[in-house]
């Protein structure tokens, strides 16, 4: 794919280890993945919207695979992306691209989805509406439920960002405090036929997780939202407080449920998932000689646990073996630093696998290329790593207990940084033990 350039050519391991990476992420571009969408037998008028790190670039792929169907809509993605398409692309023609915020939502993002209703209400029956959904369209879809403000939805998506609850928790919260997530989309298009392509960003690849599933029936009730809320002792305002109460008396309608009459008329496609990036990882560490003994797609937990777990499986390894992973870990933010789940995750490696006596390499990115508040998808390590960073002024235990684990690896040139990829499939981390 080219997106990254090595900053550090003295190692073929860890060259090795970016390549493996970037076959990851290359096997789930747009492009590659629009190719295996069969005709979609659009009918009526075709209408497209669509929200994630990938929509763009899906909505250029769409309308290159069918040049023949007249296809208007928008589609959004987050602030910047825009000015980072790939040069090798053309960008969507007929299709409006708009930017909005991401990880916390902004005034874009209520234009964004209010834009999406009305385009879903639109459509009359025999029409289409197709959506394009991908990482990143719970923030960037965000349009409060009756009586709330985006405020709201900000302070509750922040607290629920640092308390480290899982994203099938978060987006149990963010459906009921929203007016498009959670089947909401499609319930505004009905009786029109409903046609979803999404990139699936969640482990277990779970439709109503994906985006908050906005085309999908929702599971989650006004009970679970609460149960969330009180587990994790958010401190949310009282307007969303007095919403969540409200809906669970029944003064407000739930979420669209399984066989809802609203949702007969939404298809789904799943186009890709961290499965199909692990295997091209898998494929490519094959093909340099590696011997993958363990692929694991569903990681998950705090991610320096996970980092000292992977390190303890690297100093175990024998000589030209490789381990693979992906999946999506979690932070719980307790210090003042700066970083990213994949770069805490690296650090935690690093530190404890200080000074074995190996020629080992841990690199873990995000399949996004955004990793956190920051500009880089991940970071890599090696057993010497804690020794590079205190030469360089930088205590790493320090920096791992005020999750700063950016400036750390900045400070020794180990951060993995590829700019937006236009995809996401969450986390993939690699392992590599060089020959001895």
């Amino acid at each position: 794919m080219g997106f990254y350039e090595p900053k550090n050519r003295d190692s073929e391991l860890i060259d090795a280890a970016k390549a493996i990476f970037c076959a990851a992420v290359e096997r789930v571009s747009a492009p590659r993945l629009m190719e295996s969408v069969e005709d979609l037998q659009i009918t009526g008028a075709c209408r497209v919207v669509g929200a994630g790190k990938a929509a763009m670039a899906m909505a250029a792929a769409l309308e290159q695979r069918f040049p023949d169907y007249s296809l208007e809509g928008q589609v959004v993605v987050p602030h910047g992306y825009m000015d980072s398409f790939p040069e090798d692309l053309s960008p969507p023609r007929t299709i409006r691209v708009t930017e909005a915020g991401h990880p916390v939502p902004d005034e874009g993002s209520q234009k964004a989805a209010a834009d999406a209703l009305r385009t879903a209400q639109a459509c009359g029956e025999g029409d289409t509406l197709i959506v394009l959904l991908s990482g990143g369209a719970s923030a960037l879809w965000s349009i409060p439920s009756f009586g709330l403000t985006l405020q709201d939805l900000r302070t509750v998506n922040q607290s629920l960002l640092h308390s480290g609850a899982k994203i099938h928790e978060v987006n149990a919260v963010r459906k009921h405090l929203s007016a498009i997530k959670g089947g909401q989309l499609a319930k505004a298009a009905w009786p029109a036929r409903v046609i979803t392509l999404a990139i699936s960003d969640v482990i277990g690849n779970h439709r109503s997780v994906i985006g908050s599933g906005p085309t999908v029936a929702d599971p989650t009730t006004w009970e679970n939202a609460i149960a969330v809320v009180q587990h994790f002792d958010l401190q949310i305002p009282a307007a969303v407080q007095e919403h969540l109460n409200l809906g669970l008396d029944g003064g407000l309608p739930d979420t669209p449920k399984p066989g809802s009459k609203l949702l007969e008329m939404s298809e789904y496609q799943l186009l890709a998932s961290n499965k199909d990036a692990l295997r091209a990882a898998q494929f490519a560490a094959e093909d340099m000689g590696y011997h993958v003994n363990i692929v694991d797609s569903g990681i998950c937990g705090e991610a320096r646990d996970i980092g000292v777990i992977k390190a303890r499986e690297t100093s175990r390894l024998d000589p030209w073996d490789c381990i693979l992973w992906g999946g999506e870990t979690t932070v719980t933010v307790q210090g003042s630093g700066k970083g990213g789940r994949n770069q805490e995750l690296a650090l935690a490696a690093a530190c404890e696998f200080k000074d074995k006596p190996i020629q080992a390499v841990l690199l873990s990115g995000g399949t996004d290329g955004i990793d956190g508040p920051t500009d880089a998808a991940g970071g890599w390590v090696t057993p010497d790593t804690v020794v590079k960073a205190r030469s360089a002024g930088v205590d790493p235990y320090e920096a791992l207990e005020q999750n700063d684990a950016y400036h750390c690896l900045k400070a020794v040139d180990q951060l993995l940084v590829t700019g937006p990829t236009h995809t996401n499939v969450m986390d993939i981390g690699v392992i590599l033990r060089a020959h001895e």
